[in-house]
Formats: structure tokens, sequence, C-alpha cells
């Protein structure tokens, strides 16, 4: 009898794991060895081969999470990134990266194509139609994310999919602000589904890593090149990442209902100049992020009344910490302009929409009462200045 698909919190909880034959622990046990048997066993296994016992189970629960065959996981999102587009490019090939896109992954297309002899293009926009204008003869990839950071602009993954086979192409998406809870890609047809797992993979802000999900297909070429890079995850923080995922569901819709909370306040406030997310029925993609996504995520950007300085806001606050990166349970912000995207020039923000006072809110599982109060409470003590004073 075919088995009844598995709930998101049970592949959670128990896809992936590792047995513990010997004294029966609920939980995996950890196998530290860099060191194994190559004589009369069936895997040679290697750390830096993705294939030590808690590697190949963690990849196992992240693949189940994605809906694809298989997965990888990595030193970091970067590393995941870095070695996935370069599986698949050469020499005389040609990627096309969207407009609206996490300040890493567009600093390491401007400093490191170049040198390779790969050519780049970005897009103006985020739809199909922007993306087949930059397709060339010589493209191989089309590189997408969606929401994106820090903006939060939704691209229509389907229509993207289906360009991407008209052309033979590879579609590649970073799903980091969305994680598998909220989305899964494959199921729209992108071929190479990228995460940073240090964000909501991972949740609790303590570990750095990467993950890849793809066909075998895909992940077998993936693997190949990584395994000459070198970019595989410690089984410490294999170990750390399996525990976090197991509850990711649950922290993930608890994210999603505060934010939603949260920027509907945002969006009514008098010192708030503009929100940008998804949830919203003002955002100009709404009926497309509806469309599929499962939950609208945990992440927001937006922007201050222009009196009002957005680091003495950050300053102000006494529950939501001013720091970098995002998704941990705590409730973060950041001002792009000096973290995720300070690497980009000033004229290539300002392309993007990135203003110098644009803050990105990841919301956390707080209880929203209590973060509307910080926030009141900030606002106050930097409250604009009236123009009649």
């Amino acid at each position: 009898m075919k088995q009844k698909p598995k709930g998101v919190n049970t592949i959670c909880t128990h896809v992936g794991e590792v047995k513990d034959e010997q004294f029966k622990g609920a939980v995996s046990p950890i196998y530290m060895a860099s060191s194994y048997a190559f004589e009369d066993v069936d895997v040679k296994r290697y750390p830096r081969y993705f294939n030590t016992p808690n590697q190949e189970a963690l990849s196992k629960k992240i693949a189940a999470l994605e809906h694809t065959e298989g997965a990888l996981i990595f030193g970091s999102g970067m590393a995941a990134i870095s070695h996935a587009i370069m599986a698949f490019l050469s020499a005389g090939d040609h990627i096309v990266l969207q407009q609206t896109l996490y300040g890493g992954t567009y600093n390491f297309a401007v400093s490191q194509f170049d040198k390779y002899g790969i050519s780049y293009s970005f897009t103006t926009g985020w739809t199909a139609a922007d993306f087949e204008k930059e397709v060339r003869s010589n493209t191989k990839v089309i590189y997408i994310e969606t929401p994106s950071n820090p903006l939060l602009t939704i691209t229509d993954m389907a229509a993207v999919a289906e360009l991407s086979k008209k052309h033979g192409l590879v579609s590649m998406i970073d799903n980091t602000f969305a994680s598998p809870i909220n989305q899964n890609p494959a199921d729209f047809g992108i071929d190479i589904v990228i995460h940073s797992a240090t964000k909501y993979m991972g949740g609790h802000s303590d570990i750095c890593a990467g993950a890849i999900a793809a066909s075998q297909e895909h992940i077998d070429k993936i693997w190949q090149s990584s395994i000459c890079f070198g970019g595989s995850l410690s089984d410490q923080t294999v170990w750390l990442l399996e525990r976090s995922l197991k509850t990711m569901a649950l922290r993930v819709k608890a994210q999603n209902e505060n934010a939603l909370k949260m920027a509907q306040y945002l969006e009514d406030h008098d010192n708030i100049d503009v929100v940008y997310y998804p949830g919203l029925t003002s955002h100009a993609d709404y009926e497309l992020a509806k469309s599929q996504m499962s939950g609208f995520g945990g992440m927001m950007s937006f922007e201050l009344h222009e009196s009002t300085d957005p680091s003495d806001f950050m300053k102000a606050l006494q529950l939501v910490k001013p720091s970098m990166s995002l998704a941990g349970v705590e409730s973060t912000m950041l001002l792009p302009v000096k973290t995720s995207h300070s690497l980009m020039s000033p004229e290539d923000r300002q392309k993007q929409g990135i203003k110098d006072g644009l803050i990105r809110f990841s919301v956390g599982i707080e209880e929203i009462e209590d973060l509307i109060e910080d926030i009141e409470q900030a606002l106050a003590q930097v409250k604009p200045k009236s123009v009649f004073a």
C-alpha cells in the first residue's frame, strides 16, 4: 500500500535521523571521525566528500523538505551559492542574475566572474520578460531570489522555470527568505534550490551553514566540483543543524504570524513611510506571492520618516536587537547599506531601490505586543522634528 506523505513537522523531526543502534538514544548520535576505513566497506567516507553518517542523513532531511531527490550541505550560504553556480559555468559561459539580490551574491558575481572568463547580466526587473531580454546564445544559468533581500520583491518561479526549459538553461533560486516551510521552488519547476542554512534552518543565530537541494543528476554534478572546492560542513555543526531543523516548521509559522501583524502595524504608523512585505495586500506582488507561498515569511523592510535617523532609532531599541544576519528566534534589525549590501556601490544600491535609511527587520517569536511596545518607545525617543519647530 502506498504510504501517505508525511507532514512537514514529521519530516522535520524524523526524516534523516541517524539511528542509534547501540544505545537506542532518541536523537542522532554524532560521528566526529575524519578518518574512516576504506577496505571492505560499501562507502569510502570522508568529510570533504559530503558523506559522513551525519552529513548524509541531514542531506536526506533537507531533500525531503524541499521535495527534491538529493541535497548537499556546506560551510556557509555563500559556499552553497558559489558551489552551485560554478558547477554549471565555464570560461565563455554567461549567467543571468536577478536585479534585486543579496549583496553577497552580487559581490561574488562582480568580483569573481571576470577572472574566470564568465560573463553576466543583471536584469532591469524581476519578471520573466526581464530575464528573457538578457538571455544570450552562451547563457547557461538563470539565478533568482524570491522573496528578495532586502526589498521582498517576488519573482514568478513557474514562469522563470518555463523560460529556462525553453532555452535549455539551469534555473537556480536563493530560497533563504522563504524557507522550505513557506515555499518549495522545485514544485514550480526550478532546478536548484539554495539556502543559507545559517538562517531559518538554523534558526538560533549560533551556526553557519549552507544547503543545496536538487535532482540527483544536478546534485551529482555539483558534488563533482564541490569535492575539489572543499566547502563541506563539520559534523559538529551538521548535528546542531539537524537539531534545529526539528523545530523549523514551528518557528517559521510563529514568525509568519508575527510578521504579518507587525507589517500591518508599521504600515499604519505615522512615522513609517513605506513597508515592504509580501503579505500586505498593498504589496505590488501580493497576488503572486499568495499563489506560490504557503506563508509570507518573517522578513520585511521599512523606511522611517526621512527626518528620523535610522541608526538612532535602532540604538533606542531595548528588545529588538540591532544585529547582523537574520531568521533567529529573536527579532533583529539592520541597515543593509552598512551590512548585507555594504559591498555594493551607492549607485548599484540606488538601482535596486535600497535607500541609505532602509531598515531590514527579521521578526522573531516574541509576543507581538512586546515588539510593538519596543518600537513605540524607540520612536518616541527619536521622534521626527516638526517642520514648524
